[in-house]
């Protein structure tokens, strides 16, 4: 597996922290755009040299036309000077227009990109790392690598070809004045070089800043409902509070060091025009013929486009030092790779028969700590089996193995004879069908939401599956019926209404294995009624897999595995398992006291189907609680 998020999130970053081998790896997205770039590039390129010749004008009319009295001369250089200018902010505006397209196309196939691998990586990525951080590379990463990209290198050259172009036309005008005037260049780098290290780690302190608060504002949305169940909202905003404030002290740092950066350069670029008008003076005052008003005036418009680059040439520093810290943290997650795949020589399940083994596995999620061992477990063909056990035994353990959530550490997991390693990832889950006790429900409508289970569903399929687990009723009921919107994670929606939508999602997909786990625990009594019936539909020529605590989903299973520390201690059916007085009779005693028998289980269910078939909602005695 590739390593995970080295520890760019937290601790104290300085800039031998950053890794800028990881910049290179940007070709990828550049290449497709090599063309449009060297576009730009070629337009900045005549920009910056266009626009060295607007001081040569103005130090012709000051010098040469006006002091002539040549108006035909003065009315040429103004216009060539006036259509120089225009003609620049016409390549601007094609320059910003190419660049822009440019870098939203890379920001585009970089973000793609990365929504793609986080796609294939496994669940022990998500469980090491918060979704705030992970959405936090995907934009503000990924943003940071663009503008280095798009902005930052085409910025760099451009400003390196403007400063060698106006040395160039400096030295040439008066090598004297020249020299006086870039005695202030050593001062300017050594300004830069002593605030560079504190910026450095101020825009570190930042980014760092920026991704506590996504975090932070992911996981307290989401957890919402618990935050206001359980009165939390207070200490919830004092957490966020201290959060936004220290990304509030790492902005304001990181402003004041920037604020202090550009008038220290202003005071610089004035003490350079200071050296030209007070030489340039000295000069003309010494009668030296080289040295004229309009050459003075010249030396000052460029001096003033000198200190231009150079304040580019910081942020674009800035950009470089924080691409470097995004791109590592872009591609750390391009380059995890994940804890499943399949084999170069994966094979196609197809379509099978349903006969699931477990031999002898042991899994841990940890290196070392294993928290199955040796667990044997078999389903054969359209058989129902049942897992039980108490809380934290490994019963979602197995079930994730068995959807190659993750890889067994010793043993193997057979489908049809088949190492489920030895095949593809998409032709095993093809013939699995899930429901988890928390259902995700996805923002949009209910029809979209059943069709997830298959795509090319027809709008009567999807309501034929509805209607077989009982679904069809509360549907039509909502206010656009299968076209409702359900918000975000179906807020609109009631618990047993999510798990009922997840039901016809898993009977749409029509799968040869079914595995619901614990998919009744959060139902009431009739809504429960309702499931119990279509599962005897679901269960119908198709392997199942259940956990579950209640005890009329799990009674008539084949067999039932009763699971603690993650071993398995009894396998039996019901009555079997109840004769032998072991765990399961323990668990049964502590959980299902004073349930119904069987018997009366079975007649109340006949009563129930007739009151059903009456057209009347049926009345159901209060079932105990099922354990947590």
């Amino acid at each position: 597996m590739g390593r995970f998020h080295r520890g760019l999130d937290v601790g104290n970053i300085d800039r031998k922290d950053i890794n800028f081998s990881h910049l290179p790896k940007l070709k990828r997205f550049v290449t497709p755009f090599k063309w449009y770039l060297l576009l730009a590039l070629a337009l900045a390129v005549a920009i910056s040299l266009l626009s060295t010749v607007g001081p040569l004008l103005v130090r012709r009319a000051i010098d040469v036309d006006i002091p002539s009295g040549d108006f035909n001369g003065l009315s040429k250089t103004a216009l060539t000077y006036l259509g120089i200018m225009l003609f620049i902010e016409v390549l601007h505006v094609s320059q910003r227009y190419v660049m822009s397209w440019t870098g939203q196309h890379m920001l585009y196939s970089m973000r793609r990109a990365l929504f793609s691998h986080l796609q294939d990586l496994g669940l022990d990525f998500y469980d090491k790392l918060q979704v705030g951080r992970i959405m936090s590379r995907v934009t503000g990463d990924v943003e940071s690598l663009n503008q280095l990209i798009s902005s930052g290198v085409l910025g760099l050259l451009t400003d390196l070809v403007t400063l060698f172009a106006i040395v160039t036309v400096m030295v040439r005008m008066n090598l004297r004045l020249a020299l006086a005037t870039l005695t202030v260049v050593p001062l300017l780098f050594l300004v830069v070089w002593t605030l560079r290290t504190r910026m450095t780690r101020a825009y570190r302190r930042v980014r760092r800043r920026i991704a506590d608060i996504a975090a932070n504002l992911q996981e307290s949305i989401s957890g919402m409902r618990i935050v206001q169940a359980f009165s939390r909202e207070e200490v919830n905003a004092e957490k966020f509070s201290d959060t936004n404030y220290e990304s509030f002290q790492a902005q304001l740092e990181a402003a004041r060091l920037h604020a202090l950066f550009h008038p220290m350069v202003d005071i610089i670029s004035a003490l350079g025009s200071a050296l030209i008008v007070y030489y340039g003076g000295l000069r003309m005052s010494w009668h030296d013929p080289t040295v004229t008003v309009g050459t003075i005036v010249a030396f000052l418009n460029y001096m003033t486009r000198f200190f231009w680059p150079i304040r580019n040439l910081t942020e674009v520093y800035n950009l470089i030092l924080q691409a470097g810290v995004s791109s590592e943290r872009v591609f750390e997650i391009l380059e995890t790779k994940p804890n499943v795949q399949d084999k170069e020589d994966a094979l196609e399940l197809g379509e099978i028969e349903g006969h699931v083994e477990f031999n002898n596995v042991v899994f841990g999620y940890e290196p070392g700590l294993p928290v199955l061992h040796g667990v044997n477990i078999e389903a054969k063909p359209n058989e129902t089996i049942a897992l039980v056990g108490p809380t934290g035994a490994g019963k979602s353990s197995i079930i994730n193995l068995l959807c190659r959530f993750y890889d067994v550490d010793q043993g193997e997991i057979l489908v049809d004879g088949m190492d489920i390693r030895d095949v593809t990832l998409e032709s095993l889950r093809r013939n699995l069908g899930i429901v988890l006790q928390d259902t995700f429900i996805f923002s949009g409508t209910v029809r979209d939401n059943i069709r997830y289970g298959r795509l090319d569903a027809t709008d009567e399929e999807i309501e034929e599956a509805a209607r077989i687990v009982g679904a069809h009723d509360f549907i039509s009921r909502l206010p656009d019926g299968y076209d409702t919107e359900v918000r975000e994670r179906g807020s609109r929606l009631s618990v047993g209404q999510r798990q009922l939508l997840s039901f016809a999602r898993a009977l749409l997909a029509d799968p040869r294995i079914l595995i619901l786990d614990e998919a009744t625990s959060s139902v009431d009594a009739y809504t429960e009624y309702l499931i119990q019936k279509a599962l005897e539909k679901l269960f119908q020529g198709r392997t199942s897999i259940v956990i579950a605590h209640r005890l009329s989903t799990i009674r008539n299973a084949d067999r039932i595995y009763v699971i603690e520390d993650g071993q398995v201690a009894e396998v039996g059916n019901h009555e079997e398992l109840i004769a032998k007085g072991g765990l399961y009779k323990t668990l049964y005693e502590k959980q299902f006291a004073g349930a119904p028998l069987v018997e009366e289980r079975e007649h109340e269910a006949d009563t129930l189907d007739r009151e059903v078939a009456g057209g009347t909602k049926p009345t159901l005695r209060p079932r105990p609680e099922h354990a947590g």
